[in-house]
């Protein structure tokens, strides 16, 4: 796989946004209110599926590195953390959203919507099972299924569609004039 150090930076600079967003905070009892699904989503629409997820991963191994760019640190342990199942998802969410931005015609808030959202319904997917495994039968705490939900999915998916609706009117307005640059990845058969 060939990647032109144009898409090198892109990717590293999403990476690094994603970690930024590990760092705007608020703190709650298990998962903080953070910005890092912002920048994964925005790095599925605007490099695509195949340079989003390298981002993403990127992110994640760095962090497994030993590297403290997650919330709380990093390093190979951090796989224990009940949060590490988000960071999973971040990968699938990137790759998500940006097969199905590349896939669009035309590039309208509601398609584009619709996308981040897909994405955001993996992050959940993988993030809320793996926090109540982890709590559960790692550290050992007797935790409902419904509790998790209402730990780590109600308090922020109204947040995370907000974000889903910034992400699809940026869209909107970035990828036309990226196009018309010559600076989009994502081929587009249709703009508007």
């Amino acid at each position: 796989m060939k990647i032109k150090t144009r898409d090198m930076i892109l990717v590293a600079m999403f990476a690094a946004l994603t970690a930024i967003g590990a760092f705007i905070k608020i703190p709650t009892p298990i998962v903080p209110v953070t910005l890092q699904y912002l920048f994964c989503a925005f790095s599925g629409v605007f490099l695509g599926a195949r340079l989003g997820l390298c981002s993403q991963l990127l992110y994640v191994c760095i962090g497994l590195s030993g590297i403290p760019i997650f919330t709380k640190g990093g390093g190979i342990f951090y796989v224990y953390q009940p949060t590490f199942g988000y960071l999973i998802g971040f990968i699938l969410c990137s790759y998500i959203v940006g097969k199905f931005t590349e896939r669009l015609k035309e590039v309208k808030f509601k398609n584009v919507f619709f996308s981040a959202l897909g994405g955001l319904m993996a992050v959940y997917s993988i993030g809320v099972p793996y926090m109540y495994m982890m709590i559960r039968f790692h550290i050992g705490k007797p935790i409902t299924f419904m509790t998790a939900l209402k730990l780590g999915f109600f308090p922020f998916i109204i947040q995370d569609i907000c974000w889903s609706i910034l992400i699809a009117y940026t869209a909107t307005k970035v990828i036309p004039a990226l196009r018309r640059a010559g600076y989009a990845s994502i081929k587009l058969k249709k703009e508007f």
